[in-house]
């Protein structure tokens, strides 16, 4: 009897992506690497980089050992569904830019005295300057 392969989405995949629930996706097949975040050679936080996105090209950019892609069988979990759509992070980063500038005239009026005691500060130096000579 077949075994039927369990199909996740990038967006259900990319929702484990903490040290103690990390998911990788290699080649459309996704990989819970949760155990084995402590032995990974290069580190953790690598390995947490690469959720929630396709992580193939810098797995291969690592020039990972046969041996390494024999490991990353046993962390098999799933396939990556084809059909669905990929996640929308560009969404994200658009929607924080728009506040920027809101936050730059806030801080501006909260600490107007800064560029004003800067100012002070320069005239009273040259002022000290030209006196000297």
């Amino acid at each position: 009897m077949p075994t039927l392969t369990k199909l996740f989405t990038m967006e259900e995949a990319s929702q484990h992506n903490t040290k103690d629930d990390c998911w990788v996706v290699i080649d459309g097949k996704v990989y819970d690497v949760s155990s084995y975040l402590d032995e990974h050679p290069g580190g953790d936080d690598v390995v947490l980089s690469a959720t929630g996105k396709d992580a193939t090209d810098e797995f291969e950019d690592a020039g990972h050992s046969k041996d390494a892609r024999e490991l990353m069988e046993k962390f098999f979990i799933g396939e990556l569904d084809s059909t669905s759509p990929p996640i929308p992070e560009l969404e994200i980063v658009k929607k924080a830019a728009k506040n920027i500038p809101q936050k730059v005239k806030e801080i501006t009026k909260q600490y107007w005295f800064v560029p004003i005691a800067v100012v002070g500060i320069s005239v009273v130096v040259g002022f000290l300057y030209t006196r000297k000579k």
